[in-house]
């Protein structure tokens, strides 16, 4: 089961550009939480948290309960923004999530074991065609990454995501079968030695 991470915030009851300048003056970060057929509540969260929280990776897919003024509400982020020239955060997203509800997530895609890949030990390239994929999962489960094993993976082998195990209960969305990666040999592979010239 995922576990739930808690979040302080406090109430914003202004919106608006003015109102976002003057919390983040404050040393807070602007956000809001909507969804499950409610209005939205703009908040506001204290920015050395959410900013050490972000940076700790797995931050879209992990469930959060923000305390917001004694009031609990289960979410997860849907989008934050970052400050195009500090890369700081300026504003995050929230959506509320009932229990039992399933949500659609990116989830990042790992390949273990290159070491042991025959074609990756002889000079081949792992070409990642998807870096992250899409998956409809229980808000309760979801994976923190979908592991690819190239344990004896050969030149021209693909991995796609129809082959790889997912947790009980989650499924891949998409139309087709999502290719994650191949393994192509060198390019122009190894030169032939060249022929010795016959001796006069």
């Amino acid at each position: 089961m995922t576990a739930i991470k808690e979040l302080k915030a406090v109430a914003r009851p202004r919106a608006g550009k003015g109102a976002a300048r003057a919390e983040r003056r404050a040393g807070r970060v602007p956000a809001v939480i909507y969804g499950e057929k409610q209005d939205p509540i703009t908040i506001s969260l204290d920015f050395i948290e959410i900013n050490k929280i972000i940076y700790a990776g797995h931050f879209l897919t992990t469930l959060f309960e923000v305390d917001v003024d004694g009031t609990k509400h289960r979410v997860i982020p849907r989008d934050y923004q970052l400050d195009v020239v500090k890369d700081f955060p300026v504003h995050v997203d929230f959506l509320r999530v009932s229990k039992g509800a399933t949500v659609t997530v990116e989830v990042p895609v790992h390949f273990v074991k290159q070491e042991a890949s025959p074609a990756l030990k002889s000079g081949g390239t792992l070409n990642v065609v998807a870096h992250t994929v899409e998956l409809e999962c229980p808000a309760e489960s979801i994976p923190e990454a979908i592991e690819v094993d190239l344990t004896g993976a050969a030149y021209g082998d693909a991995f796609h995501l129809s082959s790889q195990k997912l947790p009980a209960g989650v499924t891949w969305v998409g139309q087709g079968d999502d290719t994650l990666a191949t393994i192509v040999a060198p390019v122009g592979g190894e030169e032939e030695p060249a022929a010795e010239e016959p001796k006069a």
